[in-house]
């Protein structure tokens, strides 16, 4: 038999804080591609475990957060599961399945051993009702359900130990209404949308990275640089950690924040100040979802570029990494896009990219948010405009991966 390729995408699972509690895995191939299916853990995936452990959950999901992966009724009774970490793992049961006593029954003794199960896209069936004791987690698509629905079907779920997941949340409203009704995680790009507040004003913290990202586009002389950092004692202590972090393998003694400066080198300064932006809140940065998503979009668009997505030099590399930094600035000032990009001397097609996804690093922005989203048929037709093939793409988003991964545990 052979074994096609097979790519993992991951979408976020946030807590009633809007930190990061887990990652859902969707695992696809090319055909999936074509057809716009999203699979479960399919055949090929099974038939190659492996590859899994060999990119590392780790890797995918990072040290702290929990994996969710969808299972069919035959990949639930097959022994393979129990190489996943009971600890880390949250098996997520097909909403198809048709549950008889024997799927029942392995539900229990899944959960005897200590695996974590969740019921996706939860509709009432009579033989659902005796899994409820072996499950852990309950999801409700958002999509597929009226609110007065869902209220009416939690209430037999509420007298259990059952944690509700409300999926597709699509706006801080949303949010907001399925928390009242006790749902304890979400699913959505909602935390990308808030409440934009008209007029509100930049924190000072925030100003002075601002300020910072000016100076060193603008190739500020060394001093300027470095008096913006005394005059930060915050800035600095970010500037010293991400110096003494394991990804960068710097072991050299810091003995002044000039010293830094230089051997982290402007083009790395650059680039860690753009993703200092979003460090400036209470959220580790495993645990923040803009910071997540930033980075992510940030280096993947600059890993196309330099795969060949766009005809240019380097400097366009540094123009997508920029752009899909700042493709969430507004939902992390809480501020309308246009304005935030008045107090910022973008470049215009950075410009026309973030206003109004125009322009070839907006096409490209366009591109990583529908690979974010796992929305593959216009995926595979942005793919081929920029004459890259599916495996350049989900090798350069494992590539991402690994390095947002990186960058989210030095803050």
């Amino acid at each position: 038999m052979v074994i096609e390729e097979v790519f993992v995408g991951r979408k976020p699972i946030l807590d009633l804080n809007n930190h990061i509690h887990g990652f859902e895995l969707l695992f696809h191939t090319g055909e999936d591609m074509a057809s716009g299916r999203v699979s479960a853990v399919n055949d090929s995936f099974t038939a190659e475990m492996e590859s899994l452990y060999d990119f590392g959950l780790h890797e995918l999901a990072g040290q702290h957060h929990r994996i969710f992966i969808k299972v069919d009724s035959t990949q639930l009774m097959e022994d393979w599961l129990m190489k996943f970490p009971k600890d880390r793992v949250v098996l997520e049961l097909d909403h198809n399945i048709q549950f008889n006593q024997s799927l029942i029954s392995r539900c229990a003794a899944l959960k005897e051993r200590g695996y974590t199960l969740a019921l996706s896209h939860y509709e009432y069936k009579p033989a659902v009702q005796a899994l409820f004791e072996h499950i852990n987690i309950v999801k409700f698509d958002l999509l597929a359900l009226s609110p007065e629905s869902i209220q009416e079907m939690i209430l037999p779920l509420q007298r259990r130990p059952i944690t509700l997941l409300a999926e597709n949340v699509e706006d801080m409203y949303q949010f907001d209404r399925m928390r009242e009704l006790g749902f304890e995680l979400f699913q959505g790009y909602y935390f990308a949308r808030p409440s934009i507040i008209v007029g509100k004003k930049i924190d000072p913290s925030s100003l002075t990275v601002m300020k910072l990202m000016g100076q060193v586009s603008n190739d500020a002389d060394m001093g300027e640089i470095e008096k913006t950092f005394r005059e930060s004692p915050s800035l600095t202590y970010h500037l010293l950690r991400l110096i003494n972090s394991p990804a960068l393998g710097i072991r050299n003694k810091i003995e002044s924040i000039r010293q830094a400066i230089v051997l982290l080198g402007r083009d790395q300064l650059k680039k860690w100040s753009q993703v200092l932006l979003f460090t400036y809140e209470d959220t580790p940065g495993e645990r923040s979802p803009l910071l997540q998503t930033s980075s992510m979009r940030a280096r993947l668009m600059e890993i196309l570029v330099e795969k060949g997505a766009l005809e240019g030099s380097k400097d366009q590399a540094d123009l997508a990494f920029m752009t899909g930094m700042f493709s969430l600035i507004d939902a992390l000032l809480m501020r309308p896009m246009a304005e935030v990009l008045s107090d910022l001397n973008l470049s215009e097609s950075v410009y026309e990219a973030l206003l109004n996804r125009e322009g070839d690093l907006g096409k490209l922005l366009q591109l990583v948010e529908k690979v974010e989203q796992c929305n593959y048929p216009p995926v595979e037709r942005l793919v081929t405009d920029y004459n890259l093939t599916p495996t350049q793409l989900f090798s350069a988003e494992q590539e991402a991966a690994v390095w947002t991964k990186k960058v989210v545990e030095v803050f």
